[in-house]
């Protein structure tokens, strides 16, 4: 009898855990993007900018990308294999995260691009960001960007 009394409790404790996380949602998913996809083509380098980001100088790959965006300005982003095309490897020791939004100044459409501190990158591309980023209030179309220090993208939420 004790040990259905036990098993019972443990029960209700667990239903009352489960309802309980189910009510103390986090701040709401702006965007998830379960892809990114390295620089490639006309966007290396300068010449063709994405919302005023320009491209790595050379081309990258990357194996596995995700992307996460609250709507309180937190943001999560891991990468692995984010490394040249030509030479597989990652010769930058740190990334970092920006997101870039269309918002409302003065009545005017403008783009806002906030980016996130530096995050250790290691030499075969994997890289885990997280931070907060001051997001414009309206952020319409958010885009995440990976980006070296200086803030040239290696990879950007899409397919």
């Amino acid at each position: 009898m004790k040990k259905v009394a036990v098993l019972g409790s443990s029960l209700v404790l667990i239903v009352i855990a489960l309802a309980s996380g189910a009510n103390s949602a986090g701040p709401a998913t702006v965007l998830k993007a379960d892809t990114l996809v390295g620089v490639s083509g006309p966007y290396v380098g300068a010449s063709n900018p994405i919302r005023g980001i320009s491209g790595g100088g050379l081309p990258w790959s990357i194996a596995e990308g995700k992307a996460v965006l609250g709507a309180d300005g937190s943001l999560v982003v891991k990468v692995e294999g984010l490394v040249l095309t030509a030479t597989g490897a990652n010769p930058i020791a740190s990334f970092r995260a920006a997101v870039s939004c269309q918002t409302i100044a003065d009545g005017a459409a403008v783009t806002e691009n906030v980016s996130t501190g530096l995050f250790p990158a290691t030499a075969t591309g994997d890289s885990k960001i997280e931070d907060t980023v001051a997001l414009p209030d309206p952020c319409f179309a958010p885009i995440v960007f990976v980006t070296s220090p200086g803030g040239s993208w290696f990879a950007v939420s899409g397919v």
